[in-house]
């Protein structure tokens, strides 16, 4: 079987991303945009904010302070810096299920006067997709809150103070119904950059009746949209997940990337805030160390990968207690990060790009850009034609490092197991397609694959790009004995065209 050719979707799903979120948009959090709240707002949440608007000065009046909200959420020079300044090329986007609209909103909190200012809301996340898509930056959409809480906090939208998704048959259908929309929405092709949809950000710990609704949503998601990648909260517990995104991504079959979520801060527990910032730091470059073992062997394991899809330069002031220079430390605590992230995840969006305080200090994308606290990959800063020029290069080393390689995979087998029947064509076939693929990945904005122009892209979802290259040329376990080979033989590809182009 021949592989597929690649697309700009493939891109946009499979890529390492490096982003930002783009919180207290769709999903308001006093804290963050407290111009958002009028005086007699009764608490801190977007129902709050709503009905506190609506109180004091209507529905029309309120439906243009929101609208005007959604459409300020991105500046063109906020794209500009995006680009040019950060190399961002994802954002992840939290919204709500009553950003879908009024229909969505039956039954809820929000029905009522409430539900008709999100009249225009999809249209507004849509509009804000595009304007991503044309500047070569993917969307992760994020179904933040959700029908009842999958957490107690005000980002599930109400104040209510309680996590009343699980085990509420109508919230989890409404939650459910959401999902299928967007993934309907996305299927029917004019969604174009979006990254994936995650159910739901930060579930309860030991939420009950999640992993078994996870199991439901992810069929119907599959029976509307069978290429998206779904993304999933660990529920603080990154470990526990593991295995079950293990079990949803068999090495043997195409269905949606199912990837992990998992979110990093160092500010909130007490055993965080016992710690120095020097202690915190430290522990930094130990951080996934549970997907060791985990990931990279498809052919026997499944697929497995993760974002940290929030993460901060915050460190409490009890941490600060203990001593260091703070602007130092802050600086290298976002450097470890990026390093930790780009080293051993799918990628990573930190919280948050804006807010009524700008420029966001030790929560601030752009602060903590700006400062040099947070970084790129590097291939993401090479020019048009710095990629076109490092492709060339690589061409002219692929046959002696194919040969290389090729040599040093045989010779092994030869003295370790001589004698023993092997494919080792399987190995050569998956280096060139390993090689082939990371290629077309870094030279995809340079040859008008995505737009942008400018950076290389990487392979950041490896194992998921595995599995389906894997299942599209028939080296699956349930195809052959011998796939084993050709994953080793892909993954070398891909870790030598990143050599010789010096990334």
């Amino acid at each position: 079987m021949a592989p597929s050719p690649l697309t700009a979707d493939d891109v946009y799903h499979y890529r390492y991303h490096h982003g930002t979120n783009l919180g207290s948009f769709f999903v308001l959090e006093k804290w963050l945009t407290g111009s958002m709240y009028p005086p007699n707002a009764a608490g801190e949440s977007e129902l709050d904010a709503v009905k506190g608007s609506l109180s004091s000065t209507g529905l029309e009046a309120t439906r243009s302070k929101w609208r005007n909200h959604w459409a300020s959420a991105l500046s063109d020079d906020d794209l500009n810096w995006l680009t040019n300044n950060a190399r961002c090329n994802m954002i992840r986007l939290p919204i709500g299920y009553f950003t879908l609209g009024p229909s969505f909103c039956t039954s809820t909190p929000f029905d009522g006067e409430p539900a008709q200012v999100y009249t225009e809301a999809w249209a507004a996340v849509k509009t804000l997709i595009q304007r991503c898509q044309s500047r070569g930056i993917g969307v992760l959409i994020d179904l933040h809150a959700l029908p009842g809480g999958a957490n107690d906090q005000i980002h599930s939208g109400t104040s209510s103070g309680k996590a009343e998704l699980w085990g509420n048959t109508f919230n989890l259908a409404l939650a459910t119904r959401s999902l299928v929309f967007i993934a309907q929405e996305v299927q029917n092709g004019n969604m174009a950059g979006v990254t994936g949809i995650e159910v739901c950000n930060e579930a309860a710990f030991n939420a009950p009746g999640m992993y078994e609704w996870y199991d439901s949503v992810i069929r119907a998601i599959n029976a509307v949209n069978r290429t998206i990648p779904i993304y999933l909260s660990d529920v603080w517990d990154f470990g526990r997940c593991l295995p079950y995104v293990q079990g949803k991504n068999p090495g043997d079959a195409l269905t949606n990337p199912v990837i992990i979520d998992t979110h990093k801060y160092y500010c909130y527990s007490a055993s965080d805030t016992s710690q120095s910032a020097r202690q915190i730091i430290d522990r930094v470059p130990h951080e996934l160390g549970e997907l060791e073992g985990k990931d990279a062997n498809v052919f026997e394991h499944g697929a497995v990968n993760g974002i940290v899809g929030e993460y901060s330069c915050v460190i409490a002031d009890q941490s600060w207690s203990h001593g260091g220079d703070r602007p130092s430390l802050t600086k290298e605590f976002g450097e470890v990060q990026s390093q930790r992230w780009q080293g051993r995840s799918s990628g990573s969006a930190f919280w948050t790009y804006k807010m009524d305080w700008m420029d966001g200090g030790d929560w601030g994308f752009k602060a903590q850009t700006n400062r040099g606290a947070l970084s790129s990959p590097r291939s993401l800063t090479l020019s048009a034609q710095d990629v076109r020029n490092a492709a060339h290069g690589a061409y002219g080393r692929m046959q002696e490092l194919h040969d290389a390689a090729f040599q040093s995979h045989v010779q092994y087998w030869d003295r370790t197991s001589p004698g023993q029947h092997f494919e080792h064509e399987r190995y050569s076939e998956g280096w060139k397609l390993g090689w082939s693929d990371a290629k077309a990945f870094f030279t995809a904005r340079a040859d008008g694959i995505v737009p942008g122009g400018d950076g290389g892209d990487k392979l950041g979802c490896l194992d998921m790009w595995v599995r389906k290259r894997m299942v599209e040329t028939g080296q699956a376990k349930s195809q052959t004995s011998y796939g084993w080979e050709w994953e080793q033989g892909f993954r070398k590809g891909v870790g030598d065209l990143y050599s010789a182009v010096g990334i």
